[in-house]
Order: structure tokens, then C-alpha cells, then sequence
């Protein structure tokens, strides 16, 4: 008699709804070892991005990076369907530091439900998953620069186990604008920076150059300029160890905020973009410093027709994550009772939250997204048909994303310039953690 056949949606309910994480760790294995003999490989953006930089691909398409805060299997299923329909690859699946923490998705979670959509959907080839904004806290910095930084070098530990071969440093937020001198401004920032750097390029599965990504405008903040830039960038190079590869995209602040501005009836302000200066910054990031060039935050609640404008100014990766948060909350499939019992959990727990000058409707907004943990259990022990027709609905929305940012036709591209690798991790000690290597695609 021949094996039964795997169900890989019973695996993903089993791995999500699992609060051991012993548990999590075997059935994550399992996922992962069916993706590797299924040919999906967790990979690194890196090499595409560098050859990028020197000209040797086009740079009129822009690559979506997309945090996926619920029902993460549904849609990163959608996501891997609208990729092979418009035959790209240039995409990358992300979550932030703090996305972990209030969607309770573990990086190891993350990274196994994403492979599992992968499997499910007949996907082949690289998978991109990235950590975003692995953030430093000013404050916390402030007090204890060591402390800050071993809580950053551990969050990136775990990530890098995890099969997140693509990290976003963010020390933007050490940017001093009260300092003399611009240098002096990104001092902290690209010393930061740098030293994330060393470490990641010191622990990376041998074999693996994962992509790392630098920040030299928070957002929400004023907007970057070149000045910003080549501060940055010099004092990170005079700091990253000789022979080592650097970063290979920087992100900078343009006008955006993250989640959006919210108007007090709650719904999302217009909001003007400064594309001439994605366009100059991405310009000067490619061909004078070899990076894939600018990356921009905060986008999902931008109107449509600024989409199409990214490719056009050449911006090298745009960030996605509120708009479709948001689609899920308010789609008609969502069931109702549920929105209305999240959303007493969020009045009642959450109270503290709210700011003197917010209108409910501005706080229910902006708290919304930490109610996502506490009820995934409930969200994703819906009917699978539920699920299913609201990963439909944001389904369109990746497709006209896909669309937009031109990449369309880019998976032969994305496979010329990355080589698959399978990560093993050994036994044996070295030093005082376990070595991971990684060996190519059979």
C-alpha cells in the first residue's frame, strides 16, 4: 500500500493553533522538509538585488514585500497563485519585529506557513522571507546600548534558524537630528547598522549570503535626502569589516507613515508622496553604492494611482501590510459577531491606549491590528470556505499590485540570480552554538 497522501492544510491548522512550541518545532520541520523534496527552497534576495545594482537586470520593476498579519496560509496561498498566473518571482513575504509579537506568528511559524501555501499551490523555486524592521529602541538604546543591541542579536538568531535569509536593520530611529552635522545625525544609525551586519554575516548558514537591508529616514518622520544618504553609507562602509558584502537596499522616508493617517471617522488621509526623491535617492543607491537602490515604507494605503509611479521611478522594493489587514476586518466574509467581539476586546483591554484627541473610530482603527493574536485561533478556525473567500477578495488587490509594479514575467530573472540552497543544521558545536550550512539543489 502507498503512503496517504499529506494533507498540508490539517499540518498548517496543527502548527497554528499549537501553543507548544516543541510542538511547533516538529511540525515546522516536517512542512519544511516536504517543501525542500516538493523543490521550494527559503532563499536569499541578496544576489538578484546586487546584480540589480550593477545594471544587470532592469530596474523598471519594483519588488512588493508583503506582511501577511492574518490568515497568513489563505493568503500567502493567493499570493503564490497570482505569481504563477503572471509568471513572477520578484516578491518577498515578510513580518516585522513587532508584527510577531501582537499577530503571535513566531518567526518559525511564519516561515512554515508560508512554505506550506507554497507546497499547496504547486509552487517551484526560491521563496523569499524577510524580517522587517528588526528595530532598535531609541530609548532602550539610550540606557544600555549593549543590552539593546544583545536583544537585536537575538531576535536575528532566531530569525536567521527560522529560514529568514532577508532582514531589514532598522536604526533609524537613533537619527539625532539635534547633532551639528549630518554625519554626526546618522552616527549612531550606521554604526548600528553596520555591527547588525557583521553579526548576521557571522552567524548566516554557510552558503547563504542572506540580504540585508539599512534605514536612513524613520518613517513618519522628515523626508531623506541625499546628504542623508552618502552620511550613511560612508560611515557604514568605514565600519563594515574589509571583505565583507554590505547591504543591498536602503529604505528612506518620502512622505508615508505606517497604517496610515487616520481622520477622526476613521477612514485613511490622501497622502502626497514625494516621488522625486524615491527617484533621486533610488538613483544614487544603485550607481554610486551598487544597492538595488530605495525601498519604501508605509504604502498599502496609498490611493491606486501611485502605484504604477514606483517601477517608473525605479524604487527598488515597496512595503505592504496595512490595506490588507484591513480588507480582512471589513470584507463580508468576515463574520460579524467576531469583528464585533475583537473589537469589545480591544475597548476593554486596550483602553489605555486611547489618546485624548482620538475619536473611537481613530482608535479602533489603530489598536485593531493587536487583536489579531488573542483571536487568531478564531480567525483561522473558520470554515475554510470562509477563509477561502476572503483570501479571494485580497486576491485581486495582489493582482493588481503584481500588476503595478511590473513583475510580471520576473521568475527567470529571479532564478538566473539566486542560487538554491538546502540548509542543513549540523550537530557538532562550534564554538557555543550550532553550525548551519547549506548545500546546493540536487
Amino acid at each position: 500500500m502507498g503512503r496517504a497522501p499529506i494533507d498540508m492544510d490539517k499540518l498548517v491548522l496543527d502548527l497554528v493553533l499549537n501553543d507548544n512550541i516543541d510542538d511547533k518545532k516538529k511540525i515546522a520541520k516536517k512542512i519544511t522538509d516536504i517543501a525542500y523534496k516538493k523543490g521550494v527552497y527559503l532563499s536569499s534576495i541578496n544576489e538578484f538585488y546586487l546584480a540589480r545594482g550593477k545594471g544587470l537586470t532592469p530596474a523598471n520593476f519594483t519588488v512588493p514585500a508583503i506582511n501577511l498579519r492574518v490568515l497568513t496560509y489563505d493568503l500567502a496561498k493567493a499570493i503564490f497563485r497570482c505569481a504563477k498566473i503572471n509568471n513572477a518571482g520578484a516578491f518577498i513575504f515578510e513580518i516585522a519585529k513587532s508584527e510577531m509579537a501582537y499577530t503571535n506568528q513566531p518567526a518559525l511559524e511564519y516561515t512554515a506557513v508560508v512554505l506550506a501555501a507554497a507546497v499547496k499551490e504547486g509552487w517551484q523555486g526560491p521563496v523569499f522571507v524577510q524580517g522587517d524592521h528588526f528595530q532598535a529602541n531609541a530609548k532602550a538604546y539610550k540606557e544600555d546600548p549593549e543590552k539593546e543591541l544583545n536583544s537585536l542579536k537575538d531576535l536575528i538568531v532566531h530569525a536567521i534558524e527560522a529560514g529568514f535569509y532577508n532582514i531589514d536593520i532598522d536604526s533609524s530611529t537613533l537619527v539625532d537630528l539635534s547633532k551639528p552635522t549630518i554625519r554626526k545625525q546618522q552616527e549612531a544609525n550606521y554604526e548600528v547598522c553596520a555591527q547588525l551586519t557583521n553579526f548576521i554575516r557571522k552567524i548566516q548558514p554557510r552558503g547563504i549570503e542572506v540580504s540585508v537591508g539599512g534605514e536612513i529616514g524613520e518613517v513618519g518622520h522628515q523626508n531623506s535626502t541625499p546628504e542623508d544618504l552618502k552620511a550613511f553609507m560612508e560611515g557604514y562602509n568605514d565600519r563594515l569589516r574589509k571583505g565583507r558584502c554590505g547591504i543591498s537596499k536602503i529604505s528612506i522616508q518620502t512622505g508615508t507613515s505606517h497604517g496610515g493617517v487616520v481622520l477622526p471617522d476613521g477612514t485613511i488621509a490622501k497622502v502626497k508622496l514625494d516621488f522625486d526623491t524615491l527617484k533621486n535617492l533610488s538613483g544614487i543607491a544603485r550607481l554610486t553604492y551598487g544597492l538595488a537602490g530605495a525601498v519604501q515604507h508605509g504604502a498599502s494605503t496609498l490611493p491606486a494611482e501611485a502605484f504604477g509611479k514606483f517601477p517608473e521611478v525605479e524604487t527598488a522594493e515597496v512595503h505592504l501590510a496595512t490595506e490588507f489587514q484591513n480588507m480582512v476586518y471589513e470584507s463580508k466574509h468576515f463574520p460579524k459577531e467576531l469583528k464585533e467581539g475583537m473589537y469589545d476586546w480591544i475597548k476593554k483591554n486596550l483602553a489605555a491606549e486611547l489618546k485624548a484627541d482620538q475619536t473611537e473610530e481613530q482608535f479602533i482603527y489603530s489598536a485593531r491590528k493587536k487583536a489579531l493574536g488573542p483571536f487568531k485561533k478564531n480567525i483561522m478556525g473558520l470554515p475554510a470556505q470562509t477563509r477561502g473567500e476572503i483570501a479571494k477578495e485580497i486576491e485581486a488587490k495582489f493582482e493588481f499590485l503584481f500588476e503595478k509594479l511590473n513583475v510580471k514575467d520576473t521568475k527567470e530573472l529571479v532564478s538566473k540570480h539566486t542560487v538554491l540552497k538546502r540548509v542543513i543544521s549540523r550537530k557538532r558545536e562550534v564554538g557555543k552554538k550550532i553550525e548551519i550550512s547549506a548545500e546546493g539543489a540536487d
